[in-house]
């Protein structure tokens, strides 16, 4: 037997999963719902039976499964799934009654999280899903109230104190309100751009539903997308004014809890599953979905062009569906209805109506006149001539084609001409180097040439994509040229000359710091002549 890894503890949860795919998940299902039903329940095999003895007999179980005997087995299985959790068993006032009593049980918390999810899967519409536009004015207006609170909160208990109770429950239930409408809102989006994307893949909807689609859906993505558009900017100022005092916040928030963290135990977390908004990773991802980061764009952003390509694709849908003699892509009704003609047909008919739907017959050989020596195409292969074939292949199975491999050849002028282009761009590169190595004390008044330009935004660039927000240094340095641009948040504007105008930075410092020997720049007559000796080597 193969040895096979162990499975990490966060997949084992999968098993929770098990009896939704069991022959009896009818019997499974009415089990769980009984568990979960009720609070705190604490239920035997005889109390379950009797439930689904009820069950049985409104047809919702198959027959036998209210037996006591398969009633334990089915409450045993659950529990080797994990999805119960056997406690004490049931009283007995004899040994005999110990003997015969059954374990009771009850249901754990996961398994109860995977029963609601089950339930709320068979219950909702596999239509799209309304989206609540109202969530986001009243996020924007919850991240006010929550720095008001903050502040009044820090006011209240300077140094460190204790704050009142009553601000901190105002507090609390302010972050919990505005999580909790972030969460409903977020997966309400979700569901409607998949089940948007479900639409746009279909190609077999009528003109009707198309126009339907077309109506209901077009005008309602627009309208989502410009409410994200014009609520993600407001947002995104307020996430980055309490981002300062995220600390603070946090140290509020829980300095009530009663639950601390469980470091002793491998994969444990918490003792209880803390309300959203109480850790750092929850406004990071509340953060996330209205600002993004280098290399990973936010949730809004990607929502936008998600929004973009869904209303191309729906158009064009659209008009291939209900345009004038265009052709229907979707051919799925036609092909059903005439797999409905196959199967009432008879071999004959079903041959004949084969020929007509495809335009397919039996092969025929329709040709001019074949040369001499070509073959007729009635002649076997067996019986035709013999095709020659190489002696390597024919004895070793090689296809390698003999003789020796052809020399390159060689072009000393293409190869000049390269060495001196380069020589050129090496000038140039020296003579922008030393440009901006003496403008670097006056970058307002100088006048940079195109090439020395060219070398700013190079540093400009590097320095902007190596810090995260606006508020952070940003540094670039270029070892070759010796030159070293810093960014430095300040609330005036750096101002660069150059020969096509002024180049103006809000918000920005930038200083530019030249190595000894950087003004004078490389030797581009010494690299030229490198160059040139090196290409001449390769000649020889």
């Amino acid at each position: 037997m193969p040895y096979s890894p162990p499975e990490p503890a966060d997949l084992d949860r999968l098993r929770l999963y098990a009896y939704l795919s069991a022959p009896e998940r009818r019997t499974y299902l009415a089990i769980m719902r009984l568990f979960t039903g009720t609070l705190l329940a604490d239920l035997g095999a005889g109390d379950v039976g009797a439930a689904l003895a009820a069950a049985e007999r409104r047809g919702e179980v198959d027959e036998g499964e209210s037996r006591l005997d398969t009633v334990v087995d089915r409450l045993e299985q659950l529990a080797r799934w994990g999805n119960l959790v056997p406690g004490r068993r049931e009283p007995a006032a004899t040994i005999a009654e110990f003997t015969r009593s059954r374990v009771r049980y009850q249901v754990a918390k996961l398994a109860m999280r995977v029963q609601r999810d089950v339930d709320d899967l068979l219950s909702v519409a596999e239509g799209a899903r309304e989206v609540s536009r109202e969530l986001l004015p009243a996020i924007e207006r919850g991240l006010a109230e929550t720095s008001r609170l903050l502040d009044e909160v820090l006011e209240a208990a300077p140094d460190g104190r204790a704050a009142p109770r009553a601000l901190r429950e105002r507090l609390s239930q302010q972050v919990t309100t505005l999580f909790l409408q972030h969460g409903e809102f977020a997966a309400a989006v979700r569901d409607f751009y998949a089940y948007l994307g479900s639409v746009i893949a279909r190609y077999d909807l009528s003109p009707e539903e198309m126009a339907g689609f077309k109506h209901m859906l077009l005008e309602y993505v627009d309208l989502i997308a410009r409410d994200v558009l014009r609520h993600a900017e407001p947002v995104a100022d307020r996430l980055a004014a309490l981002d300062g005092r995220r600390d603070a916040l946090l140290r509020v928030l829980g300095g009530g809890a009663d639950l601390v963290p469980n470091t002793t135990v491998v994969g444990q977390t918490e003792l209880m599953e803390r309300a959203p908004g109480r850790t750092a990773a929850d406004w990071d991802g509340l953060a996330g979905w209205f600002v993004g980061r280098p290399g990973r764009p936010s949730e809004a952003d990607e929502l936008r062009e998600a929004t973009s390509r869904a209303i191309s694709a729906l158009l064009g849908n659209v008009k291939r569906a209900t345009g004038a003699g265009g052709v229907d892509p979707g051919r799925r009704r036609d092909l059903l209805r005439l797999a409905a003609w196959f199967d009432g047909a008879a071999p004959a008919d079903a041959h004949d109506m084969y020929a007509a739907a495809f335009g397919l017959f039996s092969a025929r050989h329709l040709a001019l006149a074949p040369e001499e020596d070509a073959p007729s195409p009635g002649l076997p292969w067996s019986g035709g001539e013999g095709v020659p074939v190489e002696v390597n292949v024919r004895s070793r199975g090689d296809r390698t084609p003999g003789g020796q491999i052809p020399r390159l050849g060689d072009d000393p002028l293409g190869r000049a001409a390269l060495l001196e282009e380069e020589a050129r761009r090496k000038r140039r590169r020296s003579a922008a180097v030393g440009e901006l190595a003496a403008s670097a004390g006056d970058l307002a008044g100088a006048r940079l040439s195109a090439d020395a330009l060219e070398l700013f935004c190079e540093l400009l660039t590097l320095a902007g994509a190596g810090r995260d927000a606006p508020a952070e240094q940003g540094t670039a340095a270029d070892p070759v040229s010796g030159l070293t641009l810093v960014l430095r948040p300040d609330g005036g504007a750096a101002r660069i000359g150059s020969v096509f105008g002024t180049l103006e930075l809000h918000g920005t410092r930038v200083e530019l710091d030249v190595a000894e020997g950087a003004a004078a720049g490389p030797d581009p007559d010494g690299a030229a002549e490198a160059g040139d000796a090196a290409g001449s080597g390769v000649g020889r």
